[in-house]
């Protein structure tokens, strides 16, 4: 496995190793001692998420304020156009965001730390999304920056307008969403 830095602290782009012949190929999805070792993050997971999109939805950019979730994501099938958006007001960083392309073919996962608003954009017909999450899913904590904010300025590869549920069409803009400390 290796780790890359990404030009927030804390955001890092993992590529596992992978071993593959004729018949296919294996790698190891997560380890915790490696992770730890590799990232310098001692967590415990205590949620795995799995999601179904078609192309040109998007999802996000969500965080929980209370019980702020790290979150661990990958693609097992398609592809999607992954964003974090740095929500920590003490960060030097703060309201810029990070993205690339996690999909089924190149298996990299984007380590994403508590502080962090979170979305993706599907870019194949169809893409199957999991992601392990540091905390539970806490419905009345949960908010959303609008996916379009100027403010943040994130580049989405799109065709066209996204497919958005009615909770991202209600996203604030980071001037006036709840962010942390």
């Amino acid at each position: 496995m290796k780790v890359l830095p990404t030009p927030i602290e804390g955001l890092l782009v993992i590529e596992p190793t992978v071993f593959g012949d004729d018949r296919g190929f294996f790698y190891e999805s997560f380890n915790a001692r490696r992770f730890e070792e590799l990232t310098g993050v001692r967590t415990e997971f205590v949620q795995d998420n799995h999601s179904r999109s078609a192309k040109g939805v998007l999802r996000g950019l969500h965080y929980q304020v209370e019980q702020a979730q790290g979150k661990l994501v990958r693609v097992t099938s398609g592809a999607v156009f992954d964003v974090a958006v740095d929500l920590r007001q003490s960060s030097p960083t703060f309201g810029q965001w990070y993205g690339l392309e996690l999909s089924a073919e190149n298996k990299r996962q984007l380590w994403i730390p508590a502080g962090f608003g979170h979305g993706f954009v599907v870019t194949s017909d169809v893409a199957e999304f999991l992601y392990k999450t540091t905390d539970y899913y806490a419905p009345a904590h949960e908010r959303s920056v609008i996916w379009n904010d100027p403010a943040i300025g994130i580049e989405w590869p799109l065709e066209g307008e996204p497919l958005l549920s009615a909770k991202d069409k209600a996203g604030l803009p980071l001037a006036e969403a709840e962010v942390f400390p």
